[in-house]
Parts: C-alpha cells; sequence; structure tokens
C-alpha cells in the first residue's frame, strides 16, 4: 500500500495517540489534531466544534483520509457536559462531514458499541438496521449522539458520494488511558486499586474488553481494505467475555490486594447486561484478531499506571 496522507481528529487522545503511532510506523504521513496545545511534533491544536479551525487544516494539507475520532467520551460524562457532547460529537462530526463532501477524503467514522444500548441478542452490525429502534435500546445521550454520527455519515454518501467506513469499538483500555470518573471501568477499578479507595461492582454484568494495541491495529488495517460504507464491530475475543466482577478480581490481583475495598451490589439499573459482540466481520475484511488476553492487558495496564500515579487522593 502506498503511503497515504491521514489526519487523526483526537490524535492527542488515548485511542488517537497509538493510533497515530500505529499508522507511522507503517509508512504514513500522519497529522494529529486535538484540544491540547503541545510541542509534539506533527500535531495541530483544533477543536473539531469550530468549523473555521478545521478548515484551516484540512485547506491547508489535503488528506486521503481522516480517522475521525474527537469526542467527549462515556455515559455520564454526556449527562453532566451535555452541552459539550453535543456540539463536539453531533456538530464537530457534522462540521467534519461538510468538508468531507467538498474535499471527498475518505474518513473513518468512531462510533461505538453503545448504540445497540440494551439490545439482548449477538450484537451484530445489523441490529441497528433490521431492528426498530425502541426508547429501551439507546439508554443516554452518549450512545444517541454517536448514532446520530452515523446516520449523518449514511445520509452524506446518500446525498454527495462521501465513502465513510463506520466503526463500533467496545471497552478499549490499556497503558496510555488516564483516569478520570467519566472513564470506562478498567482505568477506574485499577486507579482506586492503586489508592486503596473504595468503588463498587455491579453484579450480572457481562462484558467483552479490547486491549488497545490490538485495537487500533485493526483500525490501521482499514487503510488497506477500505470498503465504503460497510461498519465493523471491534471488540475482544468472544471467549473472553467475562462479569465485570472477575475483572475486578483480575485488577485486585495485578495490583497486589484483597477485595476489602470493593462493595457488591444487584446489576445497576438502566445499563446493559451482557453485551455480546460478533466481531467476524472485522476479522473477515480488517484481520481483525486480538492477541493480548484480559490477565495480561490488565498487568500491563496496572504496572503503567503505577509509574503514572503516586498516592495523592483524588
Amino acid at each position: 500500500m502506498e503511503t497515504q496522507k491521514i489526519l487523526v481528529t483526537g490524535g492527542g487522545g488515548f485511542i488517537g495517540t497509538h493510533l497515530v503511532n500505529e499508522l507511522r510506523q507503517r509508512g504514513h504521513e500522519v497529522l494529529a489534531s486535538d484540544l491540547y496545545n503541545t510541542d509534539r511534533e506533527n500535531y495541530t491544536r483544533v477543536d473539531v466544534r469550530n468549523y473555521r479551525q478545521l478548515e484551516r487544516v484540512l485547506e491547508k494539507m489535503r488528506f486521503d483520509i481522516v480517522y475521525h475520532l474527537a469526542a467527549e467520551y462515556g455515559r455520564w460524562n454526556g449527562e453532566d457536559f451535555y452541552e459539550n457532547l453535543w456540539q463536539t460529537n453531533v456538530i464537530g462530526t457534522k462540521h467534519v462531514i461538510r468538508l468531507q463532501e467538498t474535499q471527498k477524503f475518505r474518513m473513518v467514522f468512531f462510533s461505538s458499541a453503545e448504540v445497540y444500548g440494551d439490545y439482548s441478542g449477538v450484537m451484530t452490525e445489523d441490529v441497528m438496521v433490521t431492528n426498530p429502534i425502541k426508547e429501551t435500546y439507546q439508554m443516554n445521550d452518549y450512545a444517541i449522539t454517536k448514532w446520530a454520527g452515523e446516520l449523518m455519515c449514511m445520509n452524506s454518501a446518500k446525498m454527495f458520494g462521501t465513502e465513510t467506513v463506520r466503526v463500533r469499538p467496545v471497552n478499549c483500555y490499556g497503558p496510555g488511558e488516564h483516569y478520570t470518573p467519566y472513564r470506562g471501568f478498567i482505568p477506574k477499578f485499577i486507579y482506586h486499586a492503586l489508592h486503596d479507595k473504595s468503588y463498587t461492582v455491579y453484579r450480572g454484568h457481562k462484558r467483552i474488553i479490547d486491549y488497545v494495541g490490538d485495537t487500533v491495529r485493526t483500525f490501521a488495517n482499514i487503510v488497506d481494505n477500505f470498503i465504503p460504507g460497510e461498519v465493523y464491530n471491534v471488540a475482544g475475543k468472544p471467549e473472553w467475555e467475562k462479569e465485570i466482577k472477575d475483572y475486578s478480581d483480575l485488577v485486585l490481583e495485578a495490583v497486589g490486594i484483597d477485595n476489602s475495598i470493593v462493595t457488591y451490589e444487584d446489576a445497576e439499573p438502566f445499563t446493559t447486561n451482557i453485551k455480546t459482540i460478533d466481531c467476524s466481520k472485522a476479522v473477515r475484511d480488517l484481520k481483525h484478531d486480538p492477541k493480548v488476553t484480559p490477565e495480561e492487558g490488565i498487568k500491563k495496564t496496572v504496572e503503567w499506571m503505577k509509574t503514572i500515579y503516586t498516592t495523592i487522593n483524588i
């Protein structure tokens, strides 16, 4: 594959940073953009909520592909800061699409497996097409904004002939993900365990997690087999699906403490109990092949977080 000129919005974030490094290692010319002021090489500051900032970058350098990761993340973050969520995830995405319509770059749009909401069956990509959307499905604004982003991509393809691949990652974790109260359960459990702080585990919830190194390898493979209009689930291997309690136990073991800091409660309300994700399309088209087991990945993540955090209170 010849060298591609690639922009990664959200390229200063957790997944974005790993993806930028993976694409560069493959010989592509990559520019990262994000909210932060930094002296990183091949980086520019862009807030996707501001059309002018995006336009300035995209008109200065013509890109073959834009990986659009820039987003406000998470259910409770979306509830507490819904203005930021809707402006970034919906208006920001619309800005990117408008520029795509005139410049004709290909786009990889980062949606989320959250769009499946409380669907109780195996989550294959066509669930969103073959099943009517119900109020019980998408139970939070984050999920709704991601589905709105997908709908805008599909609408633009029909009206303007834009070419986009959508991806629906699930519970990506690993070194480089800094803790905040709004991040996923893996960094939350690890951070609290390292600081001997209590946390709650809800019983009855099952999830598949995916180590970031595996995740970005699959995302980078899209460059080599870009199929316009396709959508892919990206998660760990089906046999790695575990109860959230089991993940908590792995964290405690890796940190080296007992479960005295953990409070166990019944299933959390308004939260999907079991998310069984089918990634067979990504395996077929993108050579998706997760290597790092939850046991190994959690140990790696714990070791990284140990180097970052001290015993300072939250």
